[in-house]
Formats: structure tokens, sequence, C-alpha cells
């Protein structure tokens, strides 16, 4: 079994790399890729090919998994790779996607004669703790459940392509949304000097490391609390909540705590040490 992976960041090279420790011969490309794409990729043990296409040509099944806002654009680059190269792997798009937006990419890839599996990722990458669900729904979902996971749970559910994807949509809700309040709280306590009153009035709710693990990923979330907003939407539901979220993740990653690979932000980091930079630049 050949699997590619699109792209080999922080969760796509986590992934890969429980695949291969699975017995799969796992490929992906850095063409285009970052430095830390080049060692996220090593780490995880990934095949590296030349180019898109190598990888199109050479995998049996496609892991899609990039930030939600170029999921579509990946699909396009997918689909003319097919028609360059000839090629036709089963590709799972595991992105966090309103299940609209898994309806368009199934009839992008579609056009170039192509299957999907729509996929959602829920808990940390596999090489930062073992456990991380994969939810899958579409007509060919047991095929990818079916892949040598190691230390991954796969999950088919019943129904068409966008259940996996609804799925994401709920929970990241929460997790996601639950973070940005906490956020919010800590950033306002320190403004008003009550930082000290604050976090210790909310206990474990004051999760300082997981705002600050948040804060690295911010720019990515912009994106996929408007993918949420959309779901709302279409579930006839008011996507205001959302769009505000979007708002405060796009705030959070125009300062300091912003900077820096949610691999290498510690869990410890003292509340005021967070509040601080979360100031804006």
């Amino acid at each position: 079994m050949v699997i590619g992976i699109v792209s080999p960041g922080f969760m796509g090279a986590a992934l890969g790399g429980a695949l291969r420790d699975g017995g799969a011969r796992v490929v992906t490309t850095l063409d285009g890729r970052s430095a830390r794409s080049a060692r996220l990729a090593e780490a995880a043990g990934l095949e590296v090919l030349d180019t898109f296409d190598d990888v199109l040509v050479a995998a049996e099944v496609i892991l899609v998994v990039t930030p939600p806002d170029v999921a579509s654009g990946v699909a396009r680059r997918v689909a003319e790779a097919a028609g360059r190269t000839g090629a036709h792997p089963l590709v799972a798009d595991l992105n966090a996607i309103a299940p609209t937006t898994v309806a368009a990419i199934g009839a992008t890839l579609a056009g170039a004669g192509l299957d999907l599996v729509d996929g959602s990722i829920s808990g940390p990458p596999p090489s930062t703790r073992p456990g991380a669900r994969v939810y899958l729904s579409g007509p060919r979902a047991t095929e990818i459940a079916a892949l040598p996971w190691r230390d991954v749970s796969a999950i088919v559910l019943p129904g068409p392509a966008g259940q996996a994807s609804a799925v994401k949509m709920c929970t990241a809700s929460v997790y996601k949304g639950t973070t940005a309040v906490v956020t919010q709280a800590l950033r306002a306590a320190d403004h008003y000097g009550v930082l000290d009153q604050v976090v210790e009035d909310l206990g474990d709710h004051a999760d300082a490391g997981a705002v600050a693990v948040a804060a690295a990923k911010a720019a990515r979330f912009v994106a996929e609390m408007r993918e949420i907003a959309s779901a709302q939407r279409s579930a006839g539901l008011t996507p205001a909540l959302f769009e505000a979220f979007a708002a405060v993740y796009e705030d959070i990653a125009a300062t300091d705590l912003a900077n820096g690979d949610p691999e290498s932000i510690s869990r410890d980091v003292p509340p005021a040490e967070v509040a601080r930079r979360l100031k804006r630049r």
C-alpha cells in the first residue's frame, strides 16, 4: 500500500508517520513547502518525492491535510494533476471544512474521475499523544478506515460524504470556541489588573498552556471558524457567534504569542506570560 500525504505539516506528517509505522509506504513532496515541513516529514520517516505529480502517480490513496482555506484549491490541484498524469488514487479530504465545502470538493474531484472520502480529525497528532480519531464518511470510507493506522482510531459514519465534516464542525465549535473565550477572559483580566484572581476563580478552565498552543495556530483557526459559521448557517442557525470567534483568532494571530510552531510551545507557560504575549504588537 502506497499512501500520499498532502501536505506534511504538524498533523499531516504525524498521520503519515502513523501509517508508515503500520507498514505502509508513505510518500509526500516538499515542493513549495517550508523548512519546518521538511523537518516534520523527516521526523515522521516519510519518503519525499520531487513533485506533486510524482506523489499522485505513486500513491493508491491520497490524504489531504491542509488549512481549511486552501482545501478547495488543493482539490483543484489534485484534479489537474490527475488529468495530466492519468493517476486515479482514492482521495480522502481530512480538513476542517463545512459539509457544503465537502460537496464542492467532491464535485471538483468527480470532474477528474476521482472518488472522495470525507474525513475529519479529532485530537492531537499521534506523534504528540496516541489516540487521535479520524471520522470518515462516504461510499468508500471503509477503504480509508482499513489503512494500517497506528495509534489512530478510524471511525466510519453511516450516510453520505459530509457527515464526518459535520462532526468536526460541531466538536471544534466547542473545543476552539471555548479556548477563544478563555483567551479573551485572560486578556481582559490582564488589562484590568485582576489576572491572578480570575485564574484562581476559573481553576482548571484557565488553561494557559492550551491558550498558548491555540495562539500558535490562530491564523489557521480563522478559516476554521468561518467554515463552522457556514455549517451553522446551513443548519438554519445564526453564524454570528463563530464569525465573532474568527475575528478573535484573527486578532490573536497579530500578537507575539502567535509567533512559533505549535510543537515547540510549552504547556507550562504561566498565565501572566501568556497574557503579556497576547498584547497587540
